[in-house]
C-alpha cells in the first residue's frame, strides 16, 4: 500500500515523498489508519521495521491551528538518542505543515535551554520519562490538554526501570485520550500497563523473528579464550566495511576496545551510556559522517539510532537477551537492503548460547574460519587488481614515469613498488591467530581425559547416574563425553576430555546433585592405594585387591578351594 493512498494533507503527503517514502512497511501499513481514526494501538514490531513513521505521520497530522501552543501529543522513548531521532524524523514529517512544533526534551542536555523551547510553544513532545518527569514537576510542560500518548520501544523502558515513571506520567494526563505503545517483545508488564491504561486496544503483530533477519548473512567463527580483539582485527582487515558496527555487553569494554582499535590505526569511536550528551553528539555525527569507520556500541547506547548504510554488525560478546541480538544485527539490514553480521565465541558455553540464538529467531547461523594473513593479502590483491582495471589514465603519470626513468627506475618497478605499499597497508601489524580448538569432541572421539573430583559421595547416597546427569545438565555435553565415574565415601571422581577441563569447572561451580550443594575441581590424586583403601569393604574389587586377598589367605585354604573347582571345571568339559 501506498502512503498516497492514505487521507493525509497534502503538506504531509509532500513531505513523505521528497523523504523517499513510498510504500509503507507492514507495520504503517496496519498502524496508520488506525492511528487516524483516534484508536488505542499496541503494535509489535522488531527495530527497522519503520515505527517511527507509523506514530509520527498520524502525530502530525492530528495537529491543527488551534493546537498553536499547546502540547497535544507526548512520545515516551527509553534512551536520548532514540529521543534526538525521533524528534529529527517527525520535524522531516511536519516539514511543510504550518504550526507543528516539535520539542525533544532528556537527560544530559541544558535544563534552560528545554525550558526556553517549551516556553516558545510545542505541540509534539518527545522525550524519555526521567526528564519529562522533571519538567512536570516544574510546571514547565503542562500536559492537561494532551490527546494522545505514545510509549516507543516500551519493553525497553520497562527493562532500564522506567515503569514507575511511566505510570506515573499516564496516572496525570487526561483519562480521555488517544494511548499507543510499540515493542519488540510482550512481558507480561506491558500487557499489565495496556489493561490499566488503554481502551479496547487493537493488536497490530508485524513479522516473527526469523523474518527480521531473512536478508541478513549470518556468521560466527570459533576464537581461542582471550583473543577476540584480534580476531576482530582479522576480518576487519579482510572484509573492509565501510561502516561497521560492534557490540559489547559493558561500559569498560567498549572503552577498551575501541582503544585498542584506534591504537592499530582502525578509525574507530565508542558509545556507551555514561558519556556526556556532547560525548554522544560528537561520537554520532563522526560515524554519520563516515569520518569514523567503526562505532562500538552496548545495547543500551545503540538503541534507537537509525544509522543507514551500515555495511557489517559484529557481536564482540554474545547479547545477554536473545531479542537483543535480532536488534544488533538488524542495524545492517534495513530498507530491504543486504546486510552481514559476524558474531565471536569462545568456549563451548557461548556455542551453546549461539545455538540457542539460532532457534530463537529460527535461522542458520553458518560456522566461518577466521581469515588468516595470507587470505587477508589475497584478497587485497583481487580488489586492487580489479580497482586498477577500472582506473582512468592521468597524462600527468607519464611526466612522473619520465622522471624516474631519469633516475634509473624502469615503469615496471615503478609500479611494484606502489602496489606493494597498497597491498600491504596496515597488515605486517596484523595478528596470526591460531584456529581454535573443535568444541564437539568428547571421549568417545579418543581425546585425552583427565579427572575432575566432585566433593559429594556415597554417604549422600549419590549414584552414577546423578552424577552424570547433573554434570550433563550444567554443561551440556553429551554423556559419551564423559569417562569412568568412582564414587567413593565422601568425593567422587569423573573422567572429563582434557580439552574441555576449564570449561567444565566454569559451568559446575556451583553446581547442585540430588539437591545437595557441590564444588568441582582437578582431582589431584594420584596414589592408587590409597585410592583404593578408601573404598567400603564392599566395593567392586578391582584386580589388585583380588590379588592381595589372594596373597593374604592360607595356603590349605588356598589348596583345598582350588583344587575341587578345577575338578568341577574338568567335569563340565565332559
Amino acid at each position: 500500500m501506498r502512503f498516497s493512498e492514505l487521507n493525509l494533507s497534502q503538506e504531509l503527503l509532500r513531505a513523505v515523498d521528497e523523504l523517499g517514502y513510498a510504500e509503507m512497511t507492514e507495520i504503517q501499513q496496519q498502524s496508520i489508519p488506525l492511528l487516524l481514526e483516534g484508536r488505542d494501538v499496541v503494535g509489535r514490531s522488531n527495530t527497522g521495521t519503520g515505527k517511527t513513521a507509523a506514530f509520527g505521520i498520524p502525530a502530525v497530522e492530528s495537529i491543527t491551528h488551534a493546537d498553536k501552543n499547546t502540547v497535544v501529543v507526548l512520545v515516551l522513548c527509553p534512551t536520548r538518542e532514540l529521543a534526538m531521532q525521533a524528534a529529527e524524523e517527525v520535524r522531516k514529517f511536519a516539514r511543510y505543515k504550518e504550526g507543528v512544533k516539535v520539542s525533544a526534551v532528556y537527560g544530559g542536555a541544558s535544563m534552560e535551554k528545554q525550558i526556553h523551547e517549551l516556553k516558545r510553544g510545542a505541540n509534539i513532545v518527545i522525550g524519555t520519562p526521567g526528564r519529562v518527569m522533571d519538567h512536570m514537576r516544574r510546571r514547565t510542560l503542562k500536559l492537561d490538554r494532551l490527546r494522545c500518548v505514545i510509549l516507543d520501544e516500551a519493553d525497553e523502558m520497562l527493562n532500564m526501570g522506567f515503569r514507575e515513571d511511566i505510570e506515573s506520567i499516564l496516572a496525570d494526563v487526561p483519562e480521555e485520550r488517544q494511548t499507543v505503545l510499540f515493542s519488540a517483545t510482550m512481558p507480561s508488564e506491558i500487557m499489565a500497563i495496556t489493561e490499566k491504561y488503554q481502551t479496547d486496544p487493537v493488536h497490530v503483530k508485524i513479522s516473527s523473528p526469523g523474518r527480521t533477519v531473512d536478508l541478513i548473512d549470518q556468521y560466527y567463527s570459533e576464537v581461542p579464550m582471550g583473543r577476540k580483539t584480534d580476531a576482530l582485527r582479522l576480518l576487519l582487515a579482510a572484509y573492509t566495511p565501510a561502516s561497521a558496527m560492534v557490540f559489547c555487553n559493558t561500559k569498560t569494554m567498549v572503552d577498551q576496545l575501541t582503544e585498542e582499535l584506534v591504537k592499530h590505526d582502525v578509525k574507530a569511536v565508542g558509545l556507551h551510556g555514561d558519556m556526556k550528551q556532547a560525548q554522544r553528539t560528537q561520537v554520532m555525527n563522526s560515524f554519520k559522517n563516515h569520518a569514523s569507520a567503526v562505532l562500538v556500541a552496548t545495547d543500551v547506547a545503540a538503541r534507537g539510532i537509525d544509522v543507514s548504510g551500515v555495511d557489517a554488525v559484529f557481536n564482540y560478546d554474545l547479547p545477554q537477551d536473545n531479542e537483543y541480538y535480532i536488534h544488533r544485527i538488524g542495524r545492517t539490514g534495513r530498507a530491504g537492503r543486504k546486510g552481514t553480521a559476524y558474531t565471536l565465541i569462545s568456549g563451548r558455553r557461548q556455542l551453546n548460547d549461539l545455538r540457542a540464538i539460532e532457534r530463537y529467531i529460527r535461522a542458520e547461523i553458518n560456522e566461518m574460519p577466521l581469515p588468516s594473513r595470507g587470505d587477508i593479502v589475497a584478497r587485497r590483491t583481487d580488489q586492487l587488481t580489479d580497482e586498477i582495471m577500472e582506473m582512468q589514465t592521468d597524462h600527468q603519470a607519464y611526466d612522473i614515469i619520465d622522471k624516474l626513468a631519469s633516475k634509473g627506475i624502469d615503469p615496471k618497478e615503478a609500479a611494484v613498488r606502489l602496489i606493494s605499499s597498497r597491498l600491504h597497508k596496515n597488515i605486517e601489524d596484523l595478528p596470526e591467530l591460531e584456529a581454535a580448538r573443535p568444541l564437539r569432541k568428547g571421549k568417545r572421539e579418543g581425546s585425552k581425559t583427565v579427572k575432575v573430583d566432585i566433593n559429594i559421595g556415597r554417604r549422600k547416597r549419590i549414584a552414577p547416574n546423578f552424577i552424570l546427569g547433573a554434570m550433563a545438565d550444567a554443561t551440556g555435553l553429551t554423556g559419551r563425553d564423559f569417562g569412568k565415574i568412582d564414587i567413593y565415601d565422601e568425593h567422587t571422581t569423573v573422567e572429563v576430555p582434557a580439552s574441555e577441563l576449564d570449561y567444565v569447572l566454569e559451568c559446575t561451580n556451583p553446581m547442585k546433585i540430588n539437591g545437595n550443594k557441590v564444588t568441582v575441581k582437578l582431582w589431584e590424586g594420584t596414589d592408587k592405594k590409597d585410592k583404593y583403601r578408601s573404598r567400603r569393604a564392599d566395593d567392586k574389587p578391582s584386580f589388585d585387591r583380588r590379588r592381595s586377598a589372594f596373597k593374604n589367605r592360607k595356603q590349605s585354604d588356598i589348596h583345598s578351594d582350588y583344587i575341587p573347582n578345577r575338578r568341577k571345571r574338568a567335569k563340565n568339559k565332559h
